[in-house]
């Protein structure tokens, strides 16, 4: 969406003086995603102790150096087809980390917080679900951004929650488990009007 595309042109802006002193020392894209996921696993350690806080702190960091890896890519001419491989991924696994942190602070939290291991897990289902669809579409040759909640707007959420407490943390997780189900559906949906029609 053209909003999106703005605010993460914007962001990006603010970040260049970072990527300029970056590439100034050297630093590579690669280092900068590795050390991105070494943050998001830190993070989500944190998570899982009960210090949600600081892990949603963390998740910032993290997130930065996921905007920094690209931009400086672009800016040293070392975008690669394995740069963007390894970038995505990665991301997998920081959602993966975030949300299965979740799952082991609420079930050390009592029988009384079942109902939102539950929601955290169909989170962490729809989230998959939405990076799928869109990969295996975009496998096939057609275009599948759209939809309510990409990553971005799905780590914004995540990051709000952690860093107010558990009620909002709680309503989060929820508005996550069924926002994701529906952008996955949106996906869907959206594939099978493009497609419907072609030869198989």
């Amino acid at each position: 969406m053209p909003g999106r595309n703005k605010l993460r042109n914007w962001f990006r802006g603010l970040l260049d003086p970072v990527v300029g002193i970056l590439a100034s020392l050297g630093v590579t894209p690669f280092a900068v995603t590795v050390t991105g996921a070494i943050l998001s696993l830190f993070g989500a350690v944190l998570v899982a102790t009960g210090s949600l806080a600081w892990g949603g702190v963390v998740l910032i960091v993290s997130g930065i150096c996921d905007t920094l890896d690209g931009s400086l890519a672009r800016r040293e001419n070392k975008v690669t087809s394995f740069g963007a491989f390894i970038d995505s991924t990665i991301d997998r696994v920081t959602e993966i980390a975030y949300l299965g942190a979740l799952v082991f602070y609420f079930i050390g939290q009592g029988s009384d917080y079942r109902i939102v291991v539950f929601f955290v897990l169909l989170a962490l289902a729809g989230s998959f679900l939405t990076s799928y669809t869109r990969a295996r579409a975009e496998g096939l040759g057609v275009e599948c951004k759209v939809g309510w909640l990409e990553r971005p707007e799905r780590v914004t959420l995540l990051v709000l929650g952690l860093l107010f407490g558990r009620i909002i943390l709680i309503i989060v997780i929820l508005a996550l488990a069924v926002l994701t189900i529906y952008t996955f559906i949106q996906r869907v949906l959206h594939v099978r009007r493009l497609t419907l029609g072609r030869n198989p």
